[in-house]
């Protein structure tokens, strides 16, 4: 609990507060977020985070919860707390259409794990996220029909970064304190830096994929975005576990918060890359050391490292991720390539380019980088670095009819998270700062495998190293 002066996001316990004192109820809560559901769209440029809702099934999630708080008998610390789940997850009764105008022609009638979670939690599910094509770009840019362009709540003319760009366009405008994403090139952590709010990416098999569209069976993780560290926790918490229908999960180990809540971070050993962690914007790079600094200065011993085979590891993952994708993709791109978004077609092209032979020494690359991180990880508890070595692009107006195709741009966006989706390593990106232009800059802690409970740990520490929180500039108080 930091007790702070100034704007700060409304999260689990300000609601849970609410509830509990009976100043607010669950229904109260629902109605006020179908209005501003109603208004956000309706905005010049309108928000566009969540692209599907129904009114109904809000109401009838938020009356159960109501009556849970009445009778003193609620589920878990989600009960009642507005969430909602990136489109690539089926959600009963939405549309599972994965960022498409082709796929998800008739409603879901089954929910995907994870929905089904935070249905057994006592969430109330909002609707789903507005999300890039298919997942293949880190704009969130999405001209189709069905989409539209998300907007930066810190800035509605730049992008909030993708693939999961509507969840963390969410959170950040208050829409909901909690939005599940998947990541397997940055797609949680970039929109989360780009947005100011917490991503966690957890252990590759740590939350279950299952009733996700597979696009990438090797590098995808699920995880939380969450206006900050505990409630990151808490919904890690909640997720973590093995799922049957799931098997790249089944042999994790148990998922724990130990020492999370810790006073200090003495004993931690946080390694560093310097060379690797300088390549990035110059604002960037000065607030990211200084926030380094400030975990020193908590009993946290910084180690240089040396992570070797970067340039090799982030080609192994694109040859990977693309490779997988185009391979799942296969039926769409010969059926429905003129339906698809001209970025898209252009990435799948790409991704054709690639052999089995590349593919093979992609993983044998991957082997390689697992080694390497094995025996740094026998001597650092993590490895920071910048989350994104610059802030959220400008949206031009050729974006909003066309899409946008950058390539130098997603490359470089996906510097610092590539490492994290090709080995199966988790990481967490807070938010310590603001660039000159007021767009929010974050730090990325990643750790061993299966250890999120060190992350979680390190970025309650990071949180406070952020003097103030700015509002962003699109807000709704849903608790007001």
């Amino acid at each position: 609990d930091s007790a702070r002066s100034g704007f700060s996001f409304k999260g689990i316990k300000d609601y849970l507060e609410c509830y509990r004192s009976g100043k607010l109820t669950p229904s109260q809560v629902a109605k006020n977020i179908i209005a501003m559901l109603e208004d956000c769209n309706k905005s010049t440029p309108p928000l566009r985070a969540i692209v599907q809702w129904d009114q109904e099934q809000i109401m009838l999630m938020a009356e159960a919860s109501t009556t849970r708080y009445r009778n003193k008998c609620t589920l878990s610390c989600l009960d009642g707390i507005p969430v909602c789940l990136k489109e690539e997850f089926k959600v009963v009764p939405y549309h599972h259409r994965v960022g498409t105008v082709y796929l998800g022609t008739q409603p879901e009638t089954e929910d995907s794990t994870v929905a089904k979670k935070l249905r057994e939690a006592g969430a109330v599910i909002i609707g789903v996220s507005n999300m890039h094509e298919l997942g293949i770009g880190t704009t969130g840019c999405n001209p189709n029909r069905y989409h539209k362009i998300p907007r930066n709540p810190y800035n509605p003319n730049h992008f909030p970064g993708g693939s999961s760009s509507g969840s963390a366009a969410a959170v950040a405008a208050g829409l909901c304190p909690v939005a599940i994403g998947t990541d397997g090139g940055g797609s949680v952590r970039i929109p989360a830096s780009f947005c100011g709010v917490v991503g966690l990416k957890g252990t590759f098999g740590r939350i279950s994929c299952h009733g996700c569209l597979p696009l990438s069976y090797s590098t995808v993780s699920v995880g939380p975005i969450c206006t900050s560290v505990a409630d990151a926790a808490i919904v890690y918490s909640i997720l973590a576990e093995p799922d049957l229908l799931y098997p790249y999960g089944l042999k994790q180990p148990k998922a724990t918060l130990s020492d999370m809540c810790a006073p200090d971070l003495k004993g931690l050993k946080l390694g560093v890359d310097w060379t690797f962690f300088k390549a990035c914007d110059a604002e960037v790079l000065s607030a990211c050391e200084k926030a380094v600094k400030h975990l020193q200065s908590l009993g946290a011993s910084v180690v240089e490292v040396s992570l070797p085979e970067m340039e090799e590891a982030r080609v192994g993952h694109v040859i990977c991720i693309l490779s997988e994708m185009r391979d799942f993709l296969q039926p769409d791109f010969n059926k429905h390539f003129h339906e698809m978004n001209l970025e898209t077609r252009a990435n799948l092209a790409l991704a054709s380019q690639f052999t089995a032979l590349d593919y093979i020494k992609a993983n044998r690359q991957r082997t390689r980088n697992m080694r390497f991180l094995q025996e740094i990880f026998s001597t650092v508890n993590c490895i920071l670095t910048p989350a994104i070595p610059c802030t959220a692009p400008r949206i031009h107006e050729s974006d909003l009819l066309t899409g946008s195709s950058n390539m130098s741009f997603t490359v470089r966006s996906m510097r610092f998270m590539q490492l994290g989706n090709f080995t199966g390593i988790p990481g967490i990106v807070v938010p310590i700062g603001y660039s000159t232009a007021g767009l929010p800059v974050s730090l990325q802690v990643m750790a061993k495998w299966w250890d999120e409970a060190v992350l979680l740990r390190i970025g309650l520490k990071l949180e406070q190293f952020r003097e103030q929180t700015r509002k962003p500039s699109i807000y709704y108080d849903i608790l007001a």
